[in-house]
């Protein structure tokens, strides 16, 4: 059996499907469908059951025989929104909650693949796994931190500061791709330009700001496929464990996605304005001033030192799958 937490969201969705195009359908899904318009994202996978995260976590407390003879457990699930500033809600959600499971893996002997986030760098300009670097700049980024710095104490604990089995933590970078839609406005800037280009022909981005020219604010942007790639690479690979960042390692900037999505559509547009779509700057919002990242390059000397030899999609190539999938499926 496998288990994915968050399930149902983005990350969650595609390692399900994945999973799934590999043969296995013996798949428990853990998400919070408080929002039913999730179950768009696994309404073409095949599971054995759904479960709630209270319900699945509180089961798994009072007795964890729910994780016999489980193979794998990928926690997907989190609270990812940069803007909540509930921190009880976050640390709750992000931080207890994911302690929990990784106790319960470890006494059971299960691999423990978890989402970490490149947020916990913040204000750094270095994107290196090292605490030096770690700067979270909202509540969202310090919840992830404030995990991965557990699994690290709780590492030292053990002989030869080796874990009885493989935990893996994550710390994405900008990723975007399919079955993202119920992120909203948390959604990636290509599913964003995308929408505009269709309803005006203009895709929107920001002006300059803190040096960087118009559109020229500079992210890791990384495919989701190539995403659950990593994270079933590692699950064979069971003798890797540690903390990994899960970017490219080649930042792009914001104009040459726009330029990707204006390219797709000047050669897929299904009417005359969006085949002749054009980008527009609009001035750099002041409530995101001094928290917003305009630079992040994920330094991947770590991931490719575990063994991870696969490239990895740049902006157009991804763009240009995800664009296919996104105005195929209208999804």
């Amino acid at each position: 059996m496998i288990i994915v937490t968050g399930g149902a969201g983005f990350i969650g969705s595609n390692i399900v499907k994945t999973l799934n195009a590999q043969g296995r359908t013996d798949i428990i899904v853990v998400d919070d469908l408080s929002d039913g318009r999730q179950f768009y994202n696994i309404s073409d996978c095949d599971i054995a059951d759904y479960l709630d995260k209270n319900d699945f976590i509180h089961r798994v407390q009072i007795d964890d025989s729910l994780l016999d003879d489980v193979d794998v457990v990928f926690h997907e699930g989190a609270c990812s929104s940069t803007t909540e500033w509930d921190g009880k809600f976050m640390m709750e959600n992000n931080y207890e909650y994911s302690k929990i499971l990784l106790h319960a893996c470890l006494e059971k002997g299960i691999p423990y693949l978890y989402a970490s986030s490149a947020s916990v760098y913040g204000g750094s300009e270095v994107f290196k796994e090292e605490r030096c670097h770690e700067k979270p700049l909202n509540v969202y980024g310090y919840s992830k931190w404030q995990f991965d710095q557990y699994v690290r104490q709780l590492q030292r604990t053990y002989p030869n500061d080796t874990f009885p089995s493989q935990v893996v933590g994550f710390r994405y970078f900008n990723v975007y791709g399919p079955r993202e839609k119920h992120k909203g406005s948390m959604a990636s800037v290509a599913f964003h330009f995308n929408n505009q280009i269709k309803s005006n022909g203009v895709c929107k981005l920001f002006g300059e700001t803190s040096g960087y020219a118009a559109g020229e604010q500079h992210r890791d942007f990384v495919f989701v496929g190539d995403v659950v790639k990593v994270n079933l690479w590692f699950w064979k690979n069971p003798k890797q464990s540690g903390i990994f960042n899960l970017g490219t390692g080649k930042c792009q900037s914001f104009n040459a996605v726009a330029d990707a999505v204006i390219k797709w559509h000047a050669e897929h547009g299904r009417s005359e304005k969006s085949a002749h779509a054009k980008k527009e700057y609009i001035p750099f919002p002041e409530h995101l001033k001094g928290a917003y990242q305009s630079f992040t390059e994920a330094d991947i000397s770590l991931l490719r030192n575990a063994g991870y030899t696969d490239e990895f999609y740049n902006v157009e190539q991804g763009v240009f799958e995800y664009l296919d999938w996104l105005n195929g499926r209208d999804q």
